[in-house]
Parts: structure tokens; sequence; C-alpha cells
């Protein structure tokens, strides 16, 4: 039976997910699955181990997903050891001998269909593996079993093929050889691109995977090889995939070539831009030249997981580190707020922190690479996963209990992985390796205590000396200066006067009504077109305050080392415990050559002249990242971006739009991890301000307006009863608590992770500022330009300086602006005065004028104040339905449920009338987490009731 072939371009690997289109991004899939595996802690291989396995897949299904057609599967696979006896009888059938177990690599490329293009990316593979000193002495083609495909399996089925691959020079170390093979492997990629439906799901010569566009169900009987008793190994990983909104392809299938991921990795675009960066640092001398061409680590196709894997594969294949440790660099336990970790560990921790941030969200990695295999849980334990150890020396390892059978009296040990720790198992050793034990060996190789007292600095190494603030004598209500950055009466008094005196942000109502910042006439700050993303798999998100154990502010900046070493230069680099600098601690890392040498600084002005107009501002970013990177050819290695200079005949450049363009220019220049980046603005006030300024890569801000600002309100007696440094210090607090709040919706804890992790979407940014400063960021809708955002900087400058002069007669007092609560001639709203007591009219006095003004008002709010309110149905050529083929209403209400929300989301009045009103209706109503009261379950005596038909009863995570 022939099959239909897509020749549509898609995105990635044989075009398999569709491009970047209307709403839909590819950059944005994630996905949650299943994964286990089972091991013979002896390395003694059977295949019996493999069979288990397939139970073990087969009773996860559930955890992943399937098409339409149930014979499509988001994906499922095995990893298993290289199966010696197997492959001698499989290669043998095509008259190869092989040599000893170790001596040969293969594994399983998917190939095209085509003949022409498939010989092509053979030819391609047999070139560069010759070129390496190594011989491809066959190709076997993998028997597949094509019907029980579904239709979009079978529309990008490979063909699945093995070379047999033997190094030139006898005697090649197992290392070198593996090295050859990681070359051989990425420069095919790259060179074949991913159009010719080329893949290497894995090429070593200890393992093997076999995986593809499959149900579990589906493995076995796909790849028949795995169904054969001389298949032996002694471990098998397994991995069942459940894309979330995504396009399953065949590549992204798992097991990877190390290992299988279930969760989801938020810092992902932080984690894939810093080892960008690196890749102009790295330096290996088993690679030698030939690491460049393994460029770049990291398939800018792959999926979160596949990113991992990337990373994981480099530091082991290159000597660097053994699998277990780079697991622990990647995804390091909770160390910093842990008083009774030992000393050794807690220093090989903050060392590894120096070299690589944390693979942050909710994870369990299992891996191996044939000597080891093991699997390791994130630091805040937010992925189930159980182990057995039974009596025949076989460990079972998976995301739930009862995946395979086990009689109860053989079961040794049993448990279940904890939050940031290893369960590993050494089959050269025979044994289970405990996890302290296993850390602390590691920890105690080198003297990681000493080389960080020796060469970490920190603030207080460099004398920070906090002078008076100095202002002028304007009043803070006619500071031309707050106006010219965009402050408002409302932030001083709301927001910023709660922080500085309470330390901690004002409580508000959830949501917010005002104008969209794009539809918005007036001169809004880019941070307002930015709106934090909270994670998609994450059950549920930490909590800031009773988890604050496993959640850090502290951050190492500056210059980083190479990655493929240990070495005691790595941690030579600058401390900072949150990223709010005062202006002493700037001017100390300002001046910090002094003590340090080698640590030059250079300040950049992100100022440009009020001549040059809005033709003034693109050139002004443009200059800003030139010179960004000339500072850092000149051997500076802190960079500050200042907007001091703003005045009279100065604008400013917003900090957001500058750190941004610097950030991922310096990224795509490979020289990001060379330097340190500072912002000194006067902008950043608010939490979500710094939260934007460091999520795009800011390694720290010093707010010197807000600071000034303090100064006045307390020179003005609004703020009293502390000093002025005490006050800043509280604001700092109230700050440092939100980038918590903030970062704990992305089940991120770390601000090292969630630097440049963009964790935001764009509503309303055009395509050309988002590929200039926001590279990778969701901007669903485009709108305003470079020359809108330089428009509104010189409206807030012409707002403060009256024809470009401080002498001209007194600003006016700094507006109200209406964006909290709503003012006459302020900030648009969707709910205003007017509409509500319509409404309220309306409905106490059945009024129909009422309710008719109220319509009006709400439908003209809506379309000013959303994006919805811009859309209009079109009837053109639409044919009417008679009215009794439609559903009557009392059918369609019945549908309805109102949604998860709980008290504190709502009040107890609304929350009491939704569920009245559904009940009445035929509906459902959702009580929200914890469940509620059992007095709304009596019925009233007019016959209504408040008891909801949907209950949550939440974990005790949420109280």
């Amino acid at each position: 039976m022939a099959v239909e072939r897509k020749s549509s371009r898609g995105y990635g690997w044989a075009g398999a997910m569709p491009a970047k289109q209307g709403l839909y991004d590819p950059a944005n899939e994630r996905d949650a699955c299943g994964v286990g595996f089972i091991i013979n802690i002896k390395g003694v291989p059977s295949h019996s181990i493999l069979r288990d396995s397939e139970d073990l897949l087969c009773n996860m299904t559930h955890r992943g997903a399937t098409g339409a057609d149930e014979r499509d599967g988001d994906g499922a696979g095995v990893m298993s050891a290289m199966p010696h006896k197997f492959m001698a009888k499989a290669f043998g059938e095509l008259g190869c001998k092989l040599p000893p177990a170790g001596q040969y690599a293969t594994g399983n490329l998917f190939l095209h269909p085509d003949e022409s293009t498939r010989q092509a990316s053979i030819a391609t593979v047999e070139q560069i593996a010759g070129a390496l000193g190594l011989r491809i002495a066959a190709w076997r083609p993998v028997p597949t079993n094509s019907e029980i495909l579904g239709p979009i399996g079978r529309s990008r089925e490979p063909v699945v093929m093995q070379p047999l691959v033997v190094a030139l020079e006898e005697q090649l170390a197992e290392q070198d050889f593996q090295r050859r093979l990681f070359i051989l492997r990425k420069r095919a990629m790259h060179e074949t691109g991913p159009d010719s439906w080329f893949y290497v799901c894995s090429l070593a010569a200890r393992n093997i995977v076999y995986k593809g566009l499959l149900t579990p169900a589906q493995v076995p009987e796909y790849f028949s090889d795995l169904r054969d008793s001389d298949f032996e190994t002694h471990f098998a990983l397994v991995h069942s995939r459940f894309s979330t909104n995504t396009f399953p392809s065949w590549e992204r299938a798992q097991p990877f070539n190390w290992c299988a991921h279930n969760g989801e990795i938020n810092t992902l675009r932080g984690n894939k831009n810093w080892m960008r960066s690196r890749e102009g640092l790295l330096q290996s001398a088993a690679f030698g030249s030939a690491l460049q061409s393994a460029f770049p680590i990291i398939d800018e196709h792959s999926s979160d997981s596949g990113a991992f894997d990337n990373v994981l594969e480099l530091l082991v294949v290159s000597g660097a580190m053994t699998m277990p440790e780079a697991v622990m660099v990647m995804v390091p336990e909770a160390w910093q707020n842990n008083p009774q970790m030992p000393a050794e560990k807690r220093a090989f921790y903050e060392w590894a922190s120096c070299i690589m941030e944390p693979w942050d969200g909710p994870a369990l990695f299992t891996f191996s690479d044939g000597r080891y295999c093991g699997a390791s849980l994130d630091r805040n334990g937010l992925r189930p996963c159980r182990y057995y150890v039974t009596d025949d020396d076989r460990m079972i390892c998976a995301s739930e209990v009862g995946t395979v059978k086990v009689d109860p009296k053989t079961v040794l040990q049993k448990g279940r992985l904890m939050p940031g720790r290893m369960l590993l198992v050494d089959t050269h050793a025979g044994t289970i390796v405990d996890d302290e034990e296993l850390k602390l060996q590691y920890s105690r190789q080198r003297p990681f205590q000493q080389w960080i007292d020796r060469q970490q600095i920190k603030l207080e190494h460099l004398q920070v000396s906090e002078k008076p603030i100095v202002v002028d004598s304007t009043p803070v209500s006619r500071d031309r200066r707050l106006r010219a950055f965009g402050y408002s009466a409302e932030q001083l008094n709301l927001i910023i006067g709660p922080m500085v005196q309470n330390g901690k942000e004002p409580l508000g109502s959830m949501g917010n009504d005002t104008v969209l910042a794009c539809l918005d006439p007036a001169p809004r700050l880019p941070y307002e077109y930015f709106r934090e993303l909270f994670a998609q798999v994450t059950n549920p998100p930490i909590d800031p305050i009773r988890e604050k154990i496993v959640m850090t502010l502290a951050c190492h900046v500056g210059p980083e080392g190479n990655l493929l070493e240990v070495s005691e230069q790595q941690v030579h680099r600058l401390s900072l415990e949150s990223p709010v600098l005062t202006d002493g601690e700037l001017a100390a890392i300002c001046s910090m050559s002094d003590k340090h040498a080698g640590w030059a600084t250079h300040t950049i002005d992100i100022t440009f002249d009020l001549a040059e107009g809005i033709d003034g501002y693109a050139p002004a970013l443009d200059r800003v990242c030139q010179e960004a990177e000339r500072a850092i050819g000149d051997g500076a290695k802190v960079l500050v971006l200042s907007d001091r200079a703003a005045g009279p005949q100065r604008v400013a450049v917003s900090a957001l739009l500058a750190a941004g363009a610097a950030h991922h220019h310096l990224v795509a220049a490979k020289l990001r991890a060379k330097v340190a980046l500072i912002v000194e603005t006067g902008e950043a006030r608010e939490t979500h301000h710094f939260c934007v300024l460091v999520g795009y890569g800011v390694d720290a801000v010093c707010p010197y307006m807000v600071y000034e600002a303090i100064a006045k309100l307390h020179r003005e007696n609004v703020l009293s009863g502390q000093t002025v440094m005490e006050l800043i210090a509280q604001f700092r607090h109230a700050v440092d608590d939100g980038f918590r709040k903030v970062m704990s919706k992305m089940g991120i804890s770390t601000l090292q992770s969630y630097k440049g992790a963009q964790i935001f979407e764009a509503l309303g940014v055009a395509d050309e500022v988002i590929a200039k400063c926001f590279v990778g960021t969701a901007s669903r809708v485009a709108g305003t330009t470079l020359a809108g955002f330089a428009a509104d900087a010189l409206a807030r400058h012409d707002a403060a300086y009256a024809n470009g002069s401080a002498d001209s007669e007194p600003a006016a007092a700094i507006n109200d602006e209406g964006e909290y609560n709503w003012r006459k001639g302020g900030a648009k709203h969707v709910n205003t005065p007017s509409a509500v007591a319509n409404m309220q009219d309306a409905v106490r006095r059945e009024n129909q004028a009422a309710w008719a003004a109220y319509t009006a008002e709400a439908e003209a709010s809506v379309r000013d104040c959303t994006l919805r309110g811009l859309l209009e149905i079109s009837g053109d050529g639409a044919q009417a339905v008679p009215l009794e083929e439609v559903e009557p209403w009392t059918s369609i209400v019945k549908r309805f449920c109102t949604g998860a929300m709980s008290y504190g989301s709502i009040s107890k009045e609304a929350h009491t009338a939704l569920a009245v009103a559904m009940n009445r209706l035929g509906g459902k109503s959702n009580s929200g987490e914890g469940g509620e009261d059992p007095e709304r379950s009596e019925v009233q005596a007019d016959g209504s009731c408040a008891r909801s038909a949907i209950k949550q009863v939440a974990s005790g995570r949420f109280g």
C-alpha cells in the first residue's frame, strides 16, 4: 500500500512540526512523560531484563498520549546496553565479523525514504567518519513493522539503519573512540540538516536506543530486534512521552543518547543562551580543534529534554566529568540554605554554581552510559519516582509503583527518590551507590573550599561605603527626572511607599482591567508590554514562603571559566546575594580593579541627544551593542549600562531595550559569558521591572531614582521613623521577596536559573523589537516598533523638560494616572464607576434604560482596553439558521462551569452567588482549592443551594 509522504515544509526534523504561524510557536513546546529502568545490579545481561522493561513501558501507557487514531503515539522508546551477542548475529548475516565488545559502535539512524537523499546522507557520514579515522564497515537495515503505525506516524516514517563503525587504528582507547563518535554524530547532523530526515538516535559502543513516534505497546512490535532472545542487556531504560500542546515527531521521542526526562525545564531559553555563550570559552585538550565542529552543542530544533541531553553528553564525553558528577552539576540539590549539609558538599555545589546555572523546573532524569544507570530528582521533588530492589540483584525504578509484577517476598528494599537526591547503580562495582557517599566522594576529590576562599570575590571584600544620597531641593512631586522616567503619584504612594515602610509588596486584587500598553495612546514603559508566564506542567507552584529553603537569589557574576575542565580559576567570580544593588555597592564594583587586578569596569551611556529625535533611538541601541563588544575586547570584566546622563538635552533609551539588545548581541557573538552586565537606571521601581531586566540577562540592577525618591520622601516626612538607608533596605527586601514570588509561579528555585530565561511573553511588540532585544520571546500580536518606543521616551522627556530646558517654569506635579484606582481623565479601565452604577440600577430596579447604558459603556470599555474588544464577528455571506434548529438555552446552560476560583481570588459573596446561580441553571460551579464549608450543602428556604458540584481537594503544599 502506498503511503502518502507530506511534502509541505515545516519546522525541525523532516519538517514534522508546523512552522511558526499565527498564535503557534514551536519554541513553546513542552512534554510530560513516564520514565523508568530495570537493571541487573551486577551487570549480568539477559533477555528477561528487556522483556520486563516492555511491561514497565506498557504499564505507563497512561503517561503517554495518542492521537485521534489510537495507532498514533506521542513517542516511546527504550535504551539498553549494546547487545553484543545479537549484533554479532545480525551483522554476521551481512558477512561482517564483529570486533570484541567496546571496539565497535552502532546505533539507530533515521534516514529519508527517498533513495537518492538517503544515499547522500550515507555518503556524508562515511566521508566524515574517514576524516576522523573511523570506518563504516557495514550498513544494516533495521527490520520494522510499518503496518502498526497510524497515519501521522506513517506520514514521516523514516528508514532506520545501523552503521557498523570501527576505528582505523588498532587499540584505540575507548574514551578517544567515544569522542570521535561524538564528533561524527554532531558533524553529520549539522551537515545533512533536518530537511534530509537524518537523525542519530544514538551512536555508541556501550549502549543503543530504539525509539520512534510510537505508543509504548508498539515499540517491541515495530522493532522486531527487541523480541529476539539473543538481544541481551543488563539494563533497559524506557520512556513514554506525553506532549503538552505540541506536535510530536519521530526524533523527539525518548530516550535520547544518554538520558530520558519526565517534567519540564522551565529555564530552557536561558540554559540555551548561556550554553551558546560558553561556546566561546570551551577548550578541550582531548578534542583539540575538532571541538569547534561540534558547535552548536545544543540542537536548535531539540526539545528541553534533548537540550539537556546535549550538554550532559558534552560534559561526559569530553572527560571533564563522570556521568554522576555531570548530573550533580546540572541538577544540584538545594544547598544554599541547608546548614546540615557537609561543608565539602556545599563547597562542591558552590563551585558548580560558578560554572553553570541549574537546569531548573520539575524534573525526573533517568540516565545511563552503560556503566552507570540512575535517576536524579529536582530540588523540589515535583516529580514522582519509586524503586524496588529484589533478591535476584535487580532494581526497578519508575515514575510510579506497579509497573512490573514483583513477588513481595523477593523485595529487599523499596522507597521513593527524595528531592535533590540521586539513585545510582554502578554495574562495574556491582553496587547501589549511596547518594550521600557518592556526593561526598566527588566533593572530596578536590579542595573546592580552598579554591573558594582564595578566589571568590564578595561585596564585603570590596569595602562598600554607603554615602548619604545627595538630592536636589526640588520637591518629589515636581522632580523632572521622575517625570522623564514615567513615575506616577500612584506608584510612589501605592507601590513604593508600602514596599519601603513594610518591606513587602502591597496586596492587591487579582487581575488588571487597565488598558493594555499596546492600546494606550499615553506613553508606556516597555516593561508593561510583558506578561509573566506560569509553568504549564508544574504541579503545583512552589510556596516562596514555606519552601524558601529551596530558593536562593545568590548569583556569581563576571567572567566564567572553561566548562570542560575543573580548575581553581573557575570560582574567580563576583558573588552577589541579591540582584538589587545600592549606589555604594555599584561604586565599589566599578572600582574593584583597585583590589582585584584585571577586573576592569566599563560604563556605557544609554542616552542619546534630544536633537536626534525619534531617529536617534535605534542607532543608540546599536552603539550600546558595539561599545559592549569593544569593551570586552579591551579587557572589561564588568559592563554598566547607565542612564544617569539623562537630562534636558539627553533622552534615556529604555534600560530594558538596551540591556536586552546588549545581552543578545553578546550571546550571538559568544561573548556574554566573559562579562558581568549591570544596569544603573532610573526606570526600575516595581518588582516586575526588576524581574524583566533579570529575565533578559541582566546580572544586577541599581535603581538610583527610587533611592533618590525615597530620600526626598524622607526629607518631606512622608516616610519617617527610620533612616534613609534603612528604608532602602526595606525596599530591597520587598523586591527580593517579589523575585521569589515570581520565580515560584514558574517552578524555578534559583535566580541564577531565572536570569536570562525569558519567562515572559510580549503583548503588542513588533517583530523588529523582538529580533533585536528579546530574541526567542513569543509576541503573537505585533505592535509597537522601535520608533514607537522612541516616541514614548520623547513624550515623557517633553513632559519633564519643556523645550529641553531645566530652567523653564517649574514642572507640573507628577500625575496621578489612575492606573490602580480609576480617575476621571486618567488611564482607561474596563470597569468604570458609571458602568457599575448603571448595572446595579438595572438589576435592582429592572431598569432597561440603565441596562442599555451599562452594556454600551461596557462594550466601549472592552473595545478601548482589550484585544478581544477589537474583534468583530463577520456575518458576510452567513445564512440564518431556523430557530427550531437551535438548541434551547435551557440545555446550553447545563454545560456551563465556573472556573476553579477559591476564597481570596474572589469574595465569599461572589463565590456563593456563582454556586447558587449554577445550581439554578443546572450547570456546575467549582469549589476551588481546599473544598468548601459544609453549610453550603444545606438547601435554603427559597430552594436555593450554594453547594458546588465540583470539589477540589488540594495537596498540603497549598496549606
